[in-house]
């Protein structure tokens, strides 16, 4: 496996745990429908969180709104709308980025929560 792809995996099991630790039921991890992708799908309450996972190591300069464009805001979207239709909820949704920053051997989490909307 290529050096970058470990280092996503180890991004997104970090990111769920992360999440866990906040009270968070972690329900997906790498959920498809198609050519639709979802790094994690977790539920607090009433609330689903769509949430994208970006891996980065120290020196990145991407700031954590821009590791999202519109494109793949509305990819994650319909990505949100085909798993509430499949799994027959009704939950409001929130869309967040969780960036994971390696340095070195440590590194630091930083979560946007509603990051951006579904709406306008």
């Amino acid at each position: 496996m290529a050096e970058h792809n470990e280092l996503g995996i180890r991004g997104e099991d970090i990111a769920a745990s992360h999440l866990a630790a906040g009270s968070y039921s972690i329900l997906e991890k790498n959920w498809r429908s198609g050519h639709l992708e979802v790094d994690i799908i977790a539920r607090k309450g009433n609330q689903l969180i769509i949430a994208e996972v970006k891996t980065r190591t120290r020196g990145f300069l991407e700031t954590l709104t821009g590791t999202v464009n519109k494109r793949k805001q509305k990819l994650l979207i319909r990505a949100a709308n085909s798993y509430i239709l499949k799994n027959d909820l009704d939950v409001d949704v929130r869309f967040d980025i969780i960036t994971v920053i390696f340095e070195g051997d440590q590194y630091r989490i930083e979560h946007m929560e509603n990051a951006f909307s579904a709406v306008g």
